[in-house]
């Protein structure tokens, strides 16, 4: 077990926000390997940065000696978290969460170490036990135990009726399931600890409670703050959308870009929460100042890479920025938008280029990139809106370089 405990390591690296009992839980990790879960719901193929803060907790609960359970929400998916948003999910079937959770499995392997060992991580399914359950002993057990009252002031619900959006039924079941798959979770593995956002606490000390009630089992929560941008932005929203962990939803080129554009503000904290880097050495990082701080965004954007998509992928990103940066080429990494030669033949708007690359969302958005001057073809400034880009644009290699800005670039290529 780690010499430093795991409240410990969390609140020097910016993650604890909220704990149930601390003197206690900080007591039962001294004494014993602790079980610790996050839930994950399958609605998408591939989790986002927005996840990432979670597998990190999970991550440094391994680290600490512990022992992190994924929770893979096969059940809850069907049902749909209400927290965050305005309107219900849209549901999903069963091939669909199937599919989802077939290409999302493997990304825990980049952060975990699953195995059979006391501290080794294991892969569970709510669905295993939530499609089993029998509607009338389920809320006589355990449906008795919940107060309207207090379920309508829980931040998941309480938001969203105070915007006048209508909360289903369906949803407000959400809450319910995710305390019993705590109690469920503590009876199969001794798990004592639920971890989430912060937005999640409610629901989670909803299962703290019935673990008191029906199990007669001390159980404990941890929440990690909100994580924005010093902008004020939510934590991996782009322009061309969310950015993916799954390296088919997103290049490794594309990911490390969105790390290595990191506000100034934001190095520091961003080092802390998503690498493995010592604190001393991201104290010396983030105290760099003018051009200099450019490295620390490096070693952040090569950390976090790696981390998530292998050496080899980072040392590639890391190459290909270089190139496109430092030595004005047109790096093979590069996110490539292809098309075929006789769309170039006849001439393709740059406004659509814009859009193809991720750069604009709109024709509008993307006119107004290339009269703000921000939009280059092959390294040259263009300036007419209704510039077309040709074959004539074409490198030897087929390809055409766009750039919007100074951080995004993307290669236009003949398939």
């Amino acid at each position: 077990m780690s010499s430093r405990g795991f409240l410990e390591v969390i609140r020097d690296r910016g993650c604890l926000h909220q704990c149930s009992d601390e003197a206690a839980f900080r007591k039962l990790t001294a004494e014993k390997v602790v079980t610790g879960y996050i839930g994950f719901d399958m609605t998408a193929d591939s989790l986002h940065i927005g996840n990432l803060v979670q597998i990190m907790m999970l991550r440094r609960l391994q680290q600490a000696g512990h022992r992190p359970i994924v929770l893979i929400g096969g059940g809850t998916t069907k049902v749909g978290d209400p927290s965050g948003k305005d309107d219900m999910r849209k549901l999903l079937g069963d091939d669909d969460i199937a599919r989802n959770m077939a290409s999302i499995k493997s990304t825990f392997g980049k952060f975990l170490k699953f195995g059979n060992g006391a501290t080794d991580a294991l892969m569970a399914n709510n669905d295993d036990w939530l499609s089993k359950l029998n509607y009338i002993e389920f809320l006589r057990d355990y449906g008795r135990h919940f107060s309207v009252n207090r379920m309508l002031s829980m931040d998941s619900v309480k938001l969203r009726l105070d915007r006048d959006q209508p909360l289903t039924f369906l949803e407000f079941n959400y809450m319910v399931l995710q305390a019993y798959d705590f109690v469920e979770l503590a009876r199969r593995y001794d798990c004592r600890l639920q971890m989430g956002g912060s937005d999640q606490w409610g629901n989670i000390v909803a299962g703290v409670d019935l673990g008191r009630r029906v199990a007669q089992v001390e159980l404990f929560a941890v929440t990690t703050p909100l994580v924005t941008t010093s902008s004020g932005a939510k934590m991996g929203k782009t322009a061309a959308g969310a950015v993916w962990l799954n390296e088919d939803r997103l290049s490794s080129y594309g990911y490390y870009q969105y790390w290595r554009n990191t506000e100034d503000g934001d190095v520091g904290r961003f080092l802390r929460v998503f690498t493995d880097l010592a604190v001393a050495e991201i104290v010396r990082l983030e105290a760099l100042e003018g051009q200099e701080i450019n490295e620390a965004k490096k070693v952040l954007a090569f950390e976090a890479t790696r981390m998530c998509r292998g050496e080899a992928a980072a040392k590639d990103a890391a190459e290909t920025a270089r190139k496109t940066f430092e030595g004005g080429e047109a790096g093979g990494a590069l996110p490539t938008v292809g098309v075929v030669r006789s769309r170039l033949e006849a001439g393709m708007p740059i406004w659509e280029a814009l859009k193809l690359a991720g750069f604009a969302a709109s024709n509008g958005e993307a006119r107004r990139l290339v009269r703000g001057g921000g939009v280059r073809i092959n390294d040259e400034v263009c300036a007419d809106e209704n510039r077309q880009i040709a074959v004539a644009d074409l490198n030897a290699e087929g390809a055409v370089k766009l750039s919007a800005g100074k951080k995004r670039h993307a290669v236009v290529k003949v398939a």
